[in-house]
């Protein structure tokens, strides 16, 4: 039997040890059309930054070193031209000889991944301007910022890419803007945990330019200009693509494959094409997500590793084992945050027409009497009708990461926020409370699902009138610190002695800093009377950084309208 891998980075790579694993006597042969296989995408901007000093430290393993140990004929520098499933034969061109031939084959796989995006904006094959994808294009970057001694650096697209490359230059000591053409960062996430990070990111010194687009590139004395939409130039001595990816299927297509909705390679459950012997891994392929059912990519190192294990096991065994498909689950740091996802996010389920709840909490990393402790945003979206656990996102610094791989399994499995409430977990001072961040989440949507709680959201703040209550039921402090206008204050400790005050036919709108105390007003209310209350979810701080982040983009937006 001879299998042959297109693509030898995560997916590729993987399917083809798992093969040999699982047939010792095939002949096994893997096409990479770069230099270097099995290397560490994700850690490229860390290397960039010096974070990662040791260049070998990327490279898993080597082309020698793989088919020393899996005694796989690996083939760098040579790219494959063509598929023929009807004599399945590929024909291949190795890059610096220039030889052409032809290889034959019982099984493929293909992994081509996926090719940033560059769009065909005047100037943009200037000096200077640089994609991030592969080993080549880190030496080109990590080489041209230590010649040149740039200064200024600036980022097109605020993804996990450019965001990462971000915080690396900006700790390179670089002068660091951000441009995105939507009107956030991260566009996996909702606005709220968004807004949060953005708001560090403007703290770090990083300008970030939300809602802007660029239209060119001019070559400028030593440096570059980069022209916006609104007419605004920046200066850079060095600029960073990253406005995305697409899924690779040149090959796909022209070997007539079918192709999907998503504009991916289609697969079946068995990650199989439309041709039997042909199967498709990695970020080139479409699959079916599991919460939409829609068709969908994912460009995350995870699922292809998985996949290509899955193939393999496929390709031997005979398809015994199913994919079931990804939920997106990926966690990015940002300066000194970090910020997670999993499953599908609130504004994607109303896209789809999936009704849900969305809850947002704020706790401890872990206790706070011990040393340390820092808050982390929780946002859940779950089913109203059997609370089944849709997307969770995360914005915190320590212990986000456990966090999110546990609400990450309750999502893969399609399980519920009961199950939260009731998670046991590993509990010391140093690393959580005794109600965990993830309990507390929990806690809260069964209290909605109960209808104990209900909530509204920093955005309805606006569509409050004069009919109605807004109280602040914070400490006179916190009141004099700042505070929603036109709110009415009286601290939850004197509320029983002050029910006098309100009416109750008139809805009253609760707040606090975070949503425990609104909440516990909230049930001392209903409970003497007046069912007419919602208290505000993430309360006081997730409003005050929504608006914040709010106003950044009217100005933008403002500003915009003038130069027109």
């Amino acid at each position: 039997m001879k299998y042959v891998i297109i693509g030898a980075v995560a997916g590729g790579a993987s399917a083809a040890a798992r093969l040999r694993r699982l047939d010792e006597h095939a002949e096994i042969v893997i096409f990479e059309k770069g230099e270097y296989i099995s290397y560490a995408n994700c850690g490229l901007p860390y290397y960039i930054g010096d974070v990662i000093k040791d260049r070998n430290a990327l490279f898993v393993q080597t082309a020698a070193s793989f088919h020393q140990r899996f005694d796989i004929d690996v083939r760098t520098l040579t790219e494959v031209t063509a598929i023929d499933p009807a004599s399945k034969t590929v024909t291949a061109v190795h890059q610096t000889s220039g030889k052409l031939y032809v290889e034959t084959y019982d099984k493929l796989v293909l992994s081509p991944g996926a090719e940033p995006i560059r769009p065909p904006l005047p100037g943009i094959a200037t000096e200077g301007i640089f994609t991030l994808r592969n080993v080549a294009d880190t030496d080109y970057i990590k080489g041209f910022v230590q010649q040149k001694h740039v200064k200024k650096a600036v980022v097109i697209g605020a993804g996990f890419i450019g965001l990462e490359m971000a915080e690396n230059l900006h700790d390179l000591g670089l002068d660091v803007t951000v441009i995105e053409m939507g009107k956030q960062i991260l566009a996996p996430l909702d606005y709220p945990i968004a807004a949060l990070v953005q708001q560090h990111i403007r703290s770090k010194g990083v300008q970030l330019l939300l809602d802007s687009a660029v239209t060119s590139f001019e070559k400028y004395n030593t440096g570059l200009k980069v022209i916006l939409k609104n007419e605004d130039t920046l200066d850079a001595d060095i600029v960073i693509m990253s406005i995305g990816v697409r899924p690779d299927t040149k090959l796909a297509v022209q070997a007539g494959l079918k192709t999907g909705e998503a504009r991916g390679i289609w697969v079946n459950e068995y990650l199989q094409t439309s041709d039997p012997d042909i199967y498709a891994v990695g970020d080139a392929i479409e699959f079916t997500n599991p919460i939409t059912s829609k068709s969908m990519n994912t460009y995350l190192a995870g699922p292809a590793n998985k996949q290509g294990r899955i193939a393999a096991n496929n390709i031997v065994l005979g398809n015994v084992q199913q994919y079931q498909g990804a939920i997106n689950t990926a966690i990015v740091k940002v300066f000194d945050m970090t910020v997670a996802t999993a499953g599908t996010a609130s504004k994607n389920l109303s896209n789809a027409g999936i009704r849900h709840i969305v809850s947002t909490t704020q706790s401890g990393s872990h206790a706070g009497y011990y040393p340390g402790a820092r808050q982390m945003n929780i946002q859940l979206a779950f089913s109203p009708e059997d609370g089944r656990l849709y997307s969770a996102q995360i914005a915190g610094f320590e212990g986000v990461d456990k966090r999110i791989d546990i609400l990450s399994s309750v999502i893969q499995r399609n399980g519920s926020i009961y199950e939260l409430a009731e998670f046991e977990h590993a509990y010391a001072p140093p690393y959580s409370s005794a109600k965990d961040p993830v309990n507390m989440a929990g806690f809260v949507a069964e209290n909605i699902l109960q209808n104990r709680a209900r909530f509204f959201y920093w955005d309805q703040v606006e569509a409050i009138t004069e009919n109605d209550v807004l109280l602040d039921v914070r400490t006179p402090d916190e009141f004099e610190h700042g505070h929603i206008p036109n709110a009415m204050h009286i601290p939850v400790d004197a509320l029983r002695e002050n029910l006098h005050r309100f009416d109750p036919d008139r809805k009253i709108y609760l707040y606090c800093q975070s949503g425990l105390r609104g909440y516990l007003a909230q049930r001392m209310l209903q409970q003497n009377g007046y069912n007419n209350v919602v208290n505000l979810s993430g309360g006081y701080h997730l409003w005050e950084v929504c608006t914040a982040e709010k106003e950044i983009l009217i100005k933008n937006d403002v500003k915009q309208v003038e130069l027109i």
